[in-house]
């Protein structure tokens, strides 16, 4: 069982971390998020703050979604960004080719691993969706269509072509006065990266309503995506489609992101109290990122592919730096290691504070190359805990 931690609630969630953040002095700027499509770094300021409104503008995501045999060969009616795949069965031997305008299908490549995720449930057990479902999302660069081959026995085949740059524009409400500060350090919120709220929603009802437990644990992934990224705004929106749409799950299943250059996105929607990732109590929203071990481990994704390369020293710092602000607030060692229990299912994994997604499931994430550099990470974060008190 986890040890008993002090109560958390939504004051000291705010003036810890307010109080780590200012003796840190790390907050990475919340700059422009997209280059094709900028989205302002304005957002909801922090809970202290004013709420008066402006707008900013984001192109809408466009998808194209099929299953069964209609996904073997698809064609869009916009330039594809990135493709999303979802099937049952087995993994090895599944591949892509992209068409190209004018020149035929290109060169059959292998579908990539994926970040393998999934909701927990009563009936589902641990390691249900990793095990079970294959995933994958590829960078399509603009191709117009692309075939698929899976393995013999997938089956429940589901794939989207995805479109977050060049949809229509759309007007998103966002707070006038002041960045969105996580007290002190400043993220994207969601309206700021251009989050679709109605994406949560299916036939007019909520796809998977919020639900908050006591963190026990937190969990780095990376998310299986190019690097040197020209548009990670872009690339959000797209997993969030991926994650909410095509895979059902009724949201993105991260609770934060972390591009290359350092800026933070706020992921699954936990409300509109200013504080990311928590109810007014100080209790953790359950995501989509560790299937079976969800309630209660919080998930932060880094953009791109870290199977040999090292994070970006900006995403390694604000990595570094927002994992510490987490575990200073909820009065958690970043260097123990503890036995999570599943509030939901009851499901338990002896794991470090710390862990990588492989930790949990049957998955390459967070890549080589970051899960070997968690032991320093967790240094890192334990070294600036302390000094920030």
């Amino acid at each position: 069982m986890p040890n008993p931690q002090p109560a958390v609630t939504r004051r000291t969630v705010v003036g810890a971390l307010g109080a780590t953040a200012a003796a840190l002095a790390v907050a990475p700027a919340a700059a422009s998020a997209a280059t094709a499509a900028p989205v302002p770094p304005a957002t909801a300021p922090s809970p202290a703050s004013g709420r008066a409104a402006r707008t900013v503008s984001a192109p809408a995501t466009r998808a194209q979604s099929a299953t069964g045999p209609e996904a073997a060969t698809v064609r869009a009616g916009f330039p594809i960004r990135y493709v999303g795949v979802s099937w049952d069965g087995p993994r090895r031997g599944a591949a892509i080719r992209l068409h190209r305008d004018g020149a035929g299908p290109g060169a059959w490549q292998p579908l990539p691993a994926g970040c393998a995720g999934g909701p927990d449930g009563p009936e589902r057990p641990a390691g249900a969706g990793a095990i079970g479902t294959a995933t994958a999302l590829v960078a399509a660069g603009g191709a117009p269509g692309y075939d698929l081959r899976l393995p013999d026995g997938a089956g429940n085949v589901r794939t989207a072509a995805i479109d977050t740059v060049h949809g229509p524009v759309r007007t998103l409400a966002v707070a006038a006065s002041a960045p969105a500060s996580f007290a002190g350090v400043e993220y994207l919120s969601r309206a700021a990266w251009g989050a679709d709220e109605s994406k949560r929603f299916k036939n007019g009802v909520e796809n998977s309503p919020a639900k908050y437990y006591p963190l026990q644990t937190l969990t780095v992934h990376h998310t299986d995506t190019p690097n040197a990224d020209p548009d990670p705004a872009a690339t959000v929106r797209a997993i969030y489609e991926y994650h909410a749409i095509t895979n059902d799950w009724g949201d993105i299943g991260y609770h934060f992101l972390i591009d290359e250059a350092g800026r933070i996105y706020e992921g699954r929607w936990s409300g509109d109290d200013g504080v990311p990732a928590h109810d007014a109590a100080g209790n953790v929203v359950t995501a989509f990122h560790t299937a079976g071990f969800n309630s209660g481990n919080l998930g932060i994704a880094l953009l791109g592919t870290l199977s040999s390369q090292d994070p970006t020293p900006q995403a390694r710092r604000s990595l570094t730096c927002l994992l510490a602000l987490l575990t200073r607030t909820h009065h958690l060692d970043p260097q123990a290691h503890v036995t999570f229990v599943n509030p939901v299912n009851g499901v338990t994994k002896p794991v470090d504070m710390i862990s990588g997604h492989r930790d949990w499931l049957a998955t390459d994430c967070p890549g080589g190359t970051m899960y070997a550099g968690l032991p320093a990470l967790r240094a890192d974060v334990a070294a600036l805990g302390t000094t920030a008190g």
